[in-house]
């Protein structure tokens, strides 16, 4: 009982601060033991907050400067009752002491904007007032989790204190994806775009499709060439096309023959991967015809002609020449094409199908009625333009006896021209005086014309026609044995010598004297 009276006489010889003066009384052993000793045991046994703390190995009291010491070298008691038990000074404070060193943007901000009590998730510890403890080192205690929790929780594995974004720690070479090429240039959020989850701004990185070039490169090709898109492209650029891998047969214009040896620019001038035109020969190629073979209702297929082996020689063969509306025969089967097809603007196939269009017309302005209407074929052959069918009967001046064994120069080779070889054919004018001269000086013209047939026959020259009974002077008696000359005998007359056979006075003394 003394013992007792003696303790409680001892008991508190100072005030405690006002956190523990609910103790004073009969409440000395929840800190003390009979011999009057402190253990920081009995203080935790109270403070279980600062001892799951330093269990954990977290927090300020968890450090190694501090584990282990006395809790009251620092929160000594009885010292009265507005006595300060904690005396923090947040500007002298060394935060790396409590496994969160301020680094970065945190050394700048206020110690408030984190040490809130919403922040803390142990709710003994978020009742207290203005505490420090209790708070989480995540960064998703203060930070909003961008990524709504599809990444892990380790920020720190992408991102520094210095600035949320960019994400400085972040390598892709960690990834199952390797940025090579041009995917090293390009900005994060063209594969992995900004969208809305949750009615919050998300940005997925995990979990993105990467098993093919098409999860994010639209395929110009519609699935034609396949998912390997390698086998053409390289990552260095969409643009640069491996053309050792790369199989043309694949496309729409397989390249056969000649095609094979062009170079890849040759036909794709704005670039490999910029689609062209390719279902015409002029997409390529310069219209050699000058749209010659083009009509308004299709145009003629280069094919009929041509192939991809060789531009020349032509595929257009005499059969088909024949197809047409001109057929080659005769000599014109032995004529090389630019004989008739290449003028001096160049070569031209579609052509007028007239004799003057390739040969000279001989004829000047004589027949052209026939000539415009392509019909010298009424004269020549192809066989050989010295052969000649003309049918003399149809111009009304039939050949007869000697005419038909004559030259047609004889005739009609026209005197007057300079050329050796000139004819006039259109001879209207059919008076034997027009091609043989008039040994009679004009006496029996009639109206300006003589006719000869009266006399004379196209066997030969001598009159066997003439009769001397159809005249004025009918030969009778002796008349009829004299010999033409006797009467008929040779004058001149204006330079002019031929005989007189026209006589003008048929009395006897004209004759006999």
């Amino acid at each position: 009982m003394l013992l007792c009276s003696i303790a409680r006489g001892q008991v508190s010889p100072v005030e405690l601060s006002k956190v523990h003066a609910y103790l004073e009384g009969n409440s000395c052993t929840k800190c003390h033991d009979s011999e009057k000793q402190l253990y920081y045991a009995k203080c935790l046994d109270c403070h279980s907050e600062i001892k799951n703390l330093i269990n954990a190995g977290k927090g300020y009291h968890s450090h190694s400067e501090v584990r282990g010491k006395n809790c009251w070298n620092c929160h000594s008691e009885h010292r009265g009752r507005n006595y300060h038990l904690v005396n923090f000074y947040e500007e002298l404070f060394k935060h790396y002491k409590t496994q969160f060193p301020l680094t970065g943007k945190h050394k700048e901000i206020n110690c408030g904007s984190c040490h809130q009590s919403e922040f803390i998730s142990d709710n003994k510890i978020r009742n207290r007032a203005k505490t420090y403890l209790g708070l989480d080192i995540k960064c998703s205690s203060c930070h909003e989790d961008f990524h709504q929790g599809t990444l892990s929780g380790s920020c720190d594995f992408c991102h520094g204190t210095d600035s949320f974004n960019p994400a400085p720690k972040f390598s892709h070479d960690r990834t199952q994806f390797i940025l090579s090429g041009a995917h090293q240039k390009a900005e994060c959020a063209s594969c992995h775009p900004v969208t809305r989850r949750s009615g919050k701004k998300f940005q997925q990185f995990k979990g993105t499709a990467a098993a093919g070039c098409i999860s994010c490169h639209r395929d110009v090709h519609g699935g034609k060439f396949g998912n390997q898109c390698q086998s053409c492209h390289t990552v260095n650029s969409f643009n640069e096309i491996n053309r050792n891998r790369f199989d043309h047969s694949k496309t729409n214009f397989p390249l056969i023959g000649l095609h094979q040896k062009v170079n890849c620019s040759g036909c794709h001038t704005r670039g490999l991967t910029v689609q062209i035109n390719h279902n015409n020969c002029t997409d390529c190629h310069s219209d050699f015809h000058r749209g010659e073979f083009i009509s308004s209702a299709k145009s003629f297929e280069c094919s009929a002609c041509h192939s991809v082996n060789s531009f020349a020689p032509s595929l257009f063969t005499i059969d088909d020449h024949n197809n047409s509306n001109f057929k080659l025969t005769g000599s014109h089967l032995a004529v090389s094409c630019k004989s008739c097809h290449l003028t001096s603007s160049g070569w031209k196939f579609s052509i007028t199908e007239t004799c003057i269009n390739c040969h000279q017309n001989n004829h000047g302005a004589d027949l052209s009625d026939l000539i415009n209407t392509n019909g010298c074929e009424n004269c020549h052959q192809t066989k050989s333009w010295e052969a000649i069918s003309f049918d003399h009967n149809s111009t009304g001046f039939p050949l007869l006896d000697k005419h038909q064994k004559i030259r047609c120069g004889n005739c009609h080779q026209n005197k007057e021209a300079a050329a050796a070889k000139s004819f006039v054919f259109s001879i209207t004018n059919e008076n034997c005086e027009t091609c043989h001269q008039d040994i009679h000086a004009g006496q029996f013209a009639l109206n300006g014309l003589n006719d000869c047939l009266s006399c004379h026959t196209f066997e030969n020259w001598i009159p066997n026609n003439f009769d001397h009974e159809k005249t004025r002077f009918p030969l009778s008696g002796a008349h009829s044995k004299l010999k033409c000359s006797a009467c008929h005998n040779e004058i001149e007359k204006n330079g002019v010598k031929f005989i007189r056979f026209k006589l003008e006075y048929f009395r006897c003394a004209a004759c006999h004297l």
